[in-house]
């Protein structure tokens, strides 16, 4: 019988992946938005290829744990946060509940029946959030803009306000979805006590072959009253964290991504890594760290577990705080006070 070599194998992989995931994101010429270094651009076609077909094999699907603490939450709880998974938290600053990048949905895919598929279930259920005031999008792409959870969201919360970059909100209003506001880097829309602003960070957008960078990308700083919080959505390393903090202060927790950084090669213009992610912290100057983007699809080569280990050993090497970084239990509740 005729055996088809592991090449061959990556390749026809890398066929599927580039289709139903990352080349979709990546065919087009034509750039609207750029980051603030405009010579960082996403990688080439070629490159999406040459990782795919070079790559060691998939690491191994293993599961990280989740925690049931969320259950103690009611209605009168306030200034907690709880993960939910990959950049998805549950934010309660005392003033709004706000939800980010909220993606609910089995596969992070354009379609049910390939692309990236979860490792863990949303730790919290969707028909068990509360009211949700805010929803706040970083980007576009599709583990970060779930449009099924986005419809799901707003039938249960019908007044949900949906914060998008700019160039995002055709696409929201052609799903039927409302009261959705766009932004440029460093606008900011006051919703009640709580002031959200958009913030530059490195990355890269597009949905289809003909939308790579059709849309802007960002972070999203959250000032209310006596608190200020910092959600970097999805990033590489850059001075734009500096910049955050100049313009708009020191927040009081940051909500940083520490996974989906192997290889450095390919990855680093796009994601930081675990130390990026300690340096972004020390950019901010924020004295608490919460990760995120991990342990929930696997999206690049480095073990699933990996990101939490190495941002361990690396406070322990820095003679940080353990609560200066955590790496949260998916679930559990995260004081912001």
């Amino acid at each position: 019988m005729y055996q088809v070599s592991n090449r061959v194998k990556r390749l026809i992989a890398a066929g599927a992946m580039i289709t139903l995931f990352f080349a979709v994101q990546s065919c087009s010429v034509t750039e609207s938005f750029s980051n603030s270094d405009a010579n960082v651009t996403p990688k080439s076609l070629t490159d999406v290829i040459k990782w795919r077909i070079t790559k060691d094999d998939a690491p191994e699907r293993v599961a990280i744990d989740l925690s049931q603490e969320w259950r103690q939450l009611n209605a009168k709880s306030t200034h907690y946060a709880v993960w939910v998974g990959h950049a998805t938290y549950l934010i309660n600053n005392g003033d709004l509940t706000i939800l980010t990048d909220p993606i609910f949905s089995e596969r992070a895919s354009p379609v049910g029946w390939a692309g990236p598929e979860r490792l863990i279930p949303p730790a919290m259920p969707i028909d068990s959030l509360p009211r949700i005031d805010v929803i706040l999008i970083s980007h576009n792409h599709y583990d970060h803009l779930d449009l099924p959870s986005l419809k799901a969201l707003q039938l249960a919360n019908p007044n949900v306000s949906i914060l998008v970059p700019q160039g995002d909100k055709a696409l929201l209003d052609s799903q039927g979805l409302t009261n959705v506001t766009e932004f440029r880097w460093w606008q900011n829309i006051r919703v009640k006590q709580t002031e959200l602003t958009f913030t530059p960070v490195q990355h890269w957008s597009g949905r289809g072959i003909t939308g790579r960078n059709s849309s802007w990308w960002g972070g999203w700083f959250i000032k209310s009253p006596g608190l200020s919080l910092y959600h970097a959505g999805d990033t590489g390393y850059s001075r734009d964290f500096i910049t955050t903090r100049e313009r708009l202060g020191v927040p009081d927790f940051a909500f940083i991504p520490i996974g989906a950084y192997s290889p450095r090669w390919f990855m680093k213009n796009q994601h930081v890594d675990p130390e990026e992610a300690v340096q972004v912290a020390f950019d901010l100057q924020v004295p608490h760290s919460f990760g995120m983007h991990w342990g929930t699809f696997i999206l690049t080569d480095e073990p699933i577990k990996e990101p939490r280990s190495v941002l361990a050993k690396l406070l322990v090497e820095k003679d940080l705080p353990e609560d200066f970084f955590i790496a949260p239990v998916p679930g559990e509740i995260l004081s912001l006070q």
